[in-house]
């Protein structure tokens, strides 16, 4: 189980770098905040779906009242072109969250997506497919939970 108050520093960082203390520039200058909307996170290519849980985090740090619902779970197989999320809230909020819950999605997706093809690529041998502590700093446990919901093996998690 990945830490939950771990993963909203991590996101908090993540957020940080895209948004800097001034904010969505582009957002601020042609929306007064009031403004709502709806948005839908669709799958661009087929692929094994991760970390959509920690994208519905992002949204609701920058905006608690934004309102989601999770058509799709990790571990599913997605073609392109199917819904994933659904959003609701303030057009801003929804706008300052947009690129960091897709680096999260796209990223851990990309993970477990690479990770089936090599476990389908050895099905039928008598061996399993470990990942390794080698990950990029600060998000070891989201990449090595990916690489699970591909349906890799973790090996071990630091030195320990």
């Amino acid at each position: 189980m990945i830490d939950r108050k771990w993963i909203e520093q991590l996101i908090s960082m993540a957020l940080q770098e895209d948004l800097g203390e001034r904010g969505d520039l582009t957002s601020s200058a042609i929306l007064d905040g009031e403004e709502q909307g709806k948005a839908k996170i669709v799958a661009r290519q087929e692929g094994i779906l991760a970390g959509v849980e920690i994208c519905r985090l992002v949204f609701n740090q920058v905006d608690s009242s934004v309102e989601s619902q999770v058509l799709k779970s990790d571990g599913q197989f997605l073609s392109a072109g199917e819904v994933v999320l659904q959003l609701q809230g303030s057009l801003k909020s929804l706008l300052m969250a947009e690129r960091t819950a897709l680096n999260f999605l796209a990223h851990l997706s990309g993970i477990a997506t690479l990770t089936h093809q090599f476990v389908e690529a050895i099905r039928g041998f008598p061996v399993k497919l470990l990942d390794t502590r080698k990950t990029t700093p600060g998000w070891r446990m989201l990449e090595k939970y990916a690489v699970k919901v591909g349906g890799g093996t973790n090996h071990r998690m630091g030195l320990y």
